[in-house]
């Protein structure tokens, strides 16, 4: 839906052109939504780039990224995953190689890339810049990870030992920590830490693909599979038709009870898809999992009920910090960009993930706090395969280049946008974004 008003560029209520394919159905899972961009995205059963198709088909192996990457998106737009994952221009002078013909229809994503535009202005300075970076940060962020999968371990241990559910606690912090940190790892290319993602029921691949393909390029819109996960239990987006009285405060009330249950309820969700249709999609990385538990259970020689109690306990805890964190990282605030509300048509993605994302100011200056609680998290949307701890150099081009665009970078308390969630999660109005203007 777009409208004109005089003297200013025509606005929109979505960046999509067509209403997602299957995302209303009950059961919202990874592979569905990619069906669904299958029907939506005109690639015809190739992978588009822009307004080309490219048959991908014998590079796959090959792919320096992962071959999966390519596997999971083949029939559909990768357009934004290409732009946002090769920084470099080795990747698109490669392409040409690999074209089949131009594409039939429009993009369905409104979303803009000129040359002359934010992003990639922002893009070729921050490729320039990369050559002069300091890169010891990115072993630290690995002794930050590791240290705290040790001490998950550690806690888990002490917590069966002792019998003691507030060790237990301990743990299942140190779980959710780990696994937001390696959140920083399955970005990039495959790496054995982006396999403590899958240390309590959740599974990287799902989530590069709800994550890492739908929620960061397409954050606060109906194509954000993030969103449609929680509806119509929580509801973010300023609409009143999916979401009443009850949804918009009682959400408040029952929204920890959710966060408490996340972990499991992703378990849960694909065991049903694999018996609804007889596809398995379980892994052997998905026995990851039970590694806490096996190693709880031959370290004491507790019964194994009782382990199991605990470990579900840890699982439990670590899914609620994991809820509380993520749920309130960056996105969730009334005066962030929901789809509903009014933007500008044919925005530069840049720019539109600026709309979408209010950043924390209380947590940046420390790398510890960064990772463990998705901070950076703008910049972080841009250059996904970057090591958070590279990230904080990049400020300077990134402040340079809202200047010389006049968008306004936005910034608040933690305690700020976990209050402002609560209230987007109630708001039906819908607002303008405007990238002059200043958090209130």
């Amino acid at each position: 839906m777009s409208e004109k008003l005089a003297g200013a560029p025509a606005l929109i209520t979505t960046i999509a052109n067509k209403y997602p394919t299957f995302r209303d159905e009950p059961l919202k899972t990874v592979y569905r939504w990619l069906e669904g961009k299958r029907h939506d995205d005109g690639a015809e059963g190739l992978w588009r780039i822009h307004d080309t198709l490219y048959d991908l088909t014998d590079f796959i192996d090959r792919h320096p990224g992962g071959a999966e990457w390519l596997r999971l998106t083949k029939g559909t737009d990768i357009t934004e995953a290409f732009e946002t994952h090769h920084i470099t221009t080795r990747a698109e002078n490669l392409l040409p190689k690999f074209k089949v013909r131009e594409a039939k229809q429009p993009r369905n994503v409104k979303l803009t890339f000129k040359e002359d535009g934010f992003y990639r202005t922002l893009k070729r300075r921050v490729r320039d810049k990369l050559p002069e970076v300091d890169n010891t940060p990115i072993q630290k962020s690995r002794l930050i990870i590791d240290s705290l999968l040790g001490s998950a371990f550690v806690f888990a241990f002490l917590a069966i030992k002792f019998n003691s559910y507030l060790l237990a606690v301990a743990s299942g912090l140190f779980v959710n920590w780990t696994m937001i940190c390696a959140h920083n790892y399955f970005h990039q290319k495959d790496n054995w830490r982006m396999k403590l993602f899958n240390l309590a029921f959740f599974s990287y691949r799902e989530w590069r693909v709800s994550h890492a393909i739908s929620h960061h390029h397409y954050p606060n819109s109906i194509l954000d599979l993030e969103i449609s996960y929680f509806e119509p239990m929580l509801c973010w987006l300023p609409n009143p038709d999916i979401k009443g009285t009850f949804q918009r405060y009682g959400s408040w009330i029952y929204g920890p009870i959710v966060y408490s249950f996340i972990f499991m309820g992703e378990f849960l969700k694909r065991v049903i898809e694999t018996i609804q249709t007889g596809k398995c999609t379980f892994f052997a990385d998905d026995l990851i999992t039970f590694i806490l538990p096996t190693f709880m259970y031959l370290s004491d020689s507790t019964s194994l009920g009782a382990v199991l109690k605990m470990w579900i306990f840890i699982v439990m805890v670590a899914s609620f910090g994991f809820g509380v964190i993520g749920l309130n990282a960056a996105h969730h605030h009334p005066e962030a960009f929901h789809s509903g509300d009014k933007l500008p048509d044919e925005i530069d993605f840049g720019i539109y993930q600026i709309a979408a994302v209010i950043d924390r100011a209380d947590v940046k200056g420390s790398q510890f706090a960064v990772l463990t609680s998705f901070g950076d998290h703008c910049l972080h949307h841009m250059f996904p395969t970057l090591d958070h701890g590279i990230l904080p150099q990049l400020y300077p081009v990134f402040h340079q280049t809202c200047a010389e665009f006049e968008t306004t970078y936005r910034e608040c308390s933690w305690l700020h946008h976990i209050v402002g969630q609560h209230w987007q999660l109630a708001r039906v109005e819908t607002n303008v974004y405007d990238p002059n203007k200043k958090l209130h």
